[in-house]
């Protein structure tokens, strides 16, 4: 490739992201792309650090404005530091969540204003955007049953309710309403193999187009 590819995974709780980053990144590898796949809150060491103030504790541990900010501190650490030198090599950027997540998680569930978000992410991301971005999409009760059975300290969000989970999940479908050109909806209820396969379709898309540009 002649420039890098950024694809991330987006949608709520339970979903399957982590799988499918997982199924794609080995796929992508063996075919011969320089793979990098990375997760949000986290990636970098200083986002990672971040990321356990982020999902640990209780469900009111942080304001939705407060978790803006210090998932925009570790963005900005994740893609100075790995995001950005990964693309410039040319790899394959997988990322578990970016900044939409900030717009479905602390915009349209949690009320931070869009416009707040909007001036902190053109400030942060500037010209670096996904290529592509897949949501898992699964009804909010199927979701929060499947993260329940994963255990761990990691449950803060899982910890914020259904309604919380059922705006999160409207404010996903939004989010692909508004940018049908670079969002794809995936129906995260059907196996893991069909969900593989509708991922492999969209990204094999996505690079046979940039490889001619």
């Amino acid at each position: 490739m002649s420039r890098g590819v950024f694809i991330t995974f987006e949608g709520g709780e339970g979903a399957g992201k982590s799988t499918q980053v997982r199924r794609l990144a080995d796929r992508l590898a063996a075919s011969g792309h320089e793979v990098l796949a990375t997760r949000e809150p986290g990636g970098s060491e200083g986002a990672e650090a971040v990321r356990a103030l982020l999902v640990e504790g209780a469900a009111d541990r942080w304001s939705p404005m407060a978790e803006t900010l210090l998932l925009y501190a570790a963005r900005a650490d994740h893609l100075e530091r790995l995001i950005r030198p990964a693309l410039a090599r040319g790899a394959v950027v997988i990322s578990d969540r970016f900044a939409d997540s900030t717009r479905a998680y602390q915009g349209a569930a949690g009320g931070v204003a869009p416009s707040f978000i909007d001036t902190v992410e053109r400030t942060v991301l500037g010209e670096t955007r996904p290529d592509l971005t897949l949501i898992l999409d699964l009804p909010a009760e199927r979701g929060l049953s499947r993260a329940a059975g994963r255990g761990g300290a990691e449950a803060r969000f899982e910890s914020k309710g259904l309604d919380f989970h059922q705006r999160l999940r409207d404010g996903f479908l939004a989010l692909a309403a508004s940018e049908p050109g670079r969002c794809l909806v995936i129906d995260a209820a059907q196996s893991v193999d069909r969900v593989a396969d509708a991922v492999s379709s969209a990204v094999d898309a996505v690079l046979a187009r940039l490889e001619t540009v």
